[in-house]
C-alpha cells in the first residue's frame, strides 16, 4: 500500500514536470480490520484503556471464525442498572468480579456475587443492576458469527 502511494506521488510529480495534468488518484480501498490472533491482556492493561461511560474496551475484532469478538468490562455504581431490560441477535456471557448484582435472566431475576457466570442467549430479555453498596465489575464476551453483522446492516 506504501509502494501504491508513493507511486502515485511520483506519478503526480513528473506528470506536473511535463506539463502534463495529473491522473485523479483513485480512492485506496477500505482496508479490513486485522484478524484477533491469540492474544493476553493483563488487569492493569484494561484499567488503563480509556472509559467509555461505564466500560473498558478489551478487544472487538473479527477472528478466524467469528464475524465478531468483542469483550468490555464495565464498572456499575452502586443501585444503578446497566441499561433497561432488552434483547439483542447476538449471545453474551457476562461474569461478575467484584459486587452483587441482580440479573434478568428468561424473566426471572437472581442474585449473584462474584466469580458467578451469566449466559445471556439471543434474542430473549436480559438486564443487569448493581444490587450491592459498592460499586459491580464485571466482564461482557459477546460475539457474532459469520453473516450476523451483515444480517443487521439496511
Amino acid at each position: 500500500m506504501r509502494t501504491l502511494s508513493l507511486a502515485l506521488v511520483l506519478a503526480a510529480a513528473v506528470a506536473s514536470a511535463n506539463g502534463q495534468a495529473a491522473a485523479p488518484a483513485s480512492p485506496a480501498p477500505a482496508a479490513s480490520p486485522a484478524i484477533l490472533g491469540s492474544t493476553a491482556v493483563s488487569w492493569e492493561e484494561i484499567q488503563a484503556r480509556p472509559l467509555s461511560g461505564r466500560a473498558r474496551q478489551v478487544f472487538k475484532d473479527p477472528t478466524a471464525t467469528l464475524d465478531e469478538l468483542e469483550m468490555h468490562v464495565t464498572t456499575l455504581p452502586a443501585g444503578q442498572t446497566s441499561h433497561p431490560p432488552h434483547k439483542h441477535p447476538d449471545e453474551e456471557l457476562i461474569i461478575v468480579k467484584e459486587g452483587t448484582v441482580e440479573a434478568l435472566v428468561n424473566g426471572v431475576t437472581k442474585r449473584l456475587g462474584p466469580g458467578s457466570v451469566i449466559f445471556q442467549a439471543a434474542n430473549q430479555m436480559h438486564g443487569l443492576r448493581n444490587a450491592g453498596d459498592t460499586p459491580a465489575v464485571y466482564h461482557v464476551i459477546r460475539w457474532n458469527s459469520p453473516g450476523m453483522l451483515k444480517a443487521r446492516q439496511p
